[in-house]
């Protein structure tokens, strides 16, 4: 951090870019400026959260509004979904960055990213994006560790992606079901669950809750009451997963 300078972090709230936020700003002090992009795709607690964590760092935050429902190669939610909106992000974050007298743009992706297909790794590259987490050779367990021992707040935050992942590939993407899947996933975060996603597959909803929340998940009346709220949000059919949340499901087929 100390040999860029100055930096611009896309700073999202989550563990990653917030241990990069953290380290930015003990050594570059007010050199250091957090951008959190906020869309139709990103929830509102998650923005809250991010504002929360800036203000435990004393961090600079600017808010950069943005939608990628304005392309539509974003919204026939194709395989380049990833890539179309991260070149959205930096294609605003880098002139951004020469505006405030920011060297580079730095983001959190950390080793463990590399091994997943994420098309959003190419924009970051097109647009000379770093990742201090991979030059300092840095994976999930070491990027915990670091956080927990500087103390930050979020150190154990599960994983969290754009709302537009719960949305089965090939299906469009609209406010309307992002919306949705926002106020069910809020729902089941204001009841206790820490990791969620709920998948959209056709209007279906499929549950999926961390592998140590399973055993309440399937307590009989917490299935009816999820069931019978999901189904209020206008999901058609309700699915609580057995298997639990598993990264990269979101194309499974939803069976009832």
């Amino acid at each position: 951090m100390g040999d860029m300078g100055s930096v611009l972090v896309a700073f999202s709230g989550g563990i990653d870019s917030t241990l990069v936020l953290k380290v930015a700003h003990d050594v570059l002090d007010a050199r250091a400026v957090a951008v959190t992009a906020v869309s139709p795709t990103f929830p509102a607690i998650e923005l809250a959260l991010s504002q929360t964590i800036c203000k435990e760092i004393d961090a600079r935050q600017i808010i950069h509004e943005t939608d990628q429902l304005r392309d539509p190669a974003f919204v026939m939610n194709t395989t380049s979904r990833c890539y179309r909106c991260k070149t959205d992000l930096y294609s605003a974050l880098v002139p951004l960055a020469a505006r405030l007298g920011l060297a580079y743009v730095v983001n959190g992706v950390q080793c463990d990213d590399l091994g997943d297909d994420r098309p959003g790794l190419q924009a970051a590259r097109e647009s000379s994006v770093r990742s201090p987490l991979v030059e300092a050779a840095m994976g999930k367990a070491a990027v915990r560790k670091a956080a927990r021992l500087l103390g930050l707040s979020n150190w154990d935050k599960p994983a969290a992606a754009c709302l537009a992942s719960r949305i089965a590939r090939g299906e469009t993407i609209t406010v309307e079901r992002l919306r949705r899947i926002e106020a069910a996933e809020e729902f089941l975060l204001r009841e206790g669950f820490r990791q969620v996603r709920v998948r959209d597959h056709g209007g279906n909803a499929r549950v999926e809750v961390g592998q140590d929340e399973l055993v309440r998940l399937f307590e009989p009346m917490m299935q009816d009451f999820i069931t019978s709220r999901l189904a209020a949000l206008g999901f058609a059919t309700v699915t609580l997963d057995p298997a639990g949340y598993r990264q990269g499901s979101a194309n499974k087929p939803l069976v009832p």
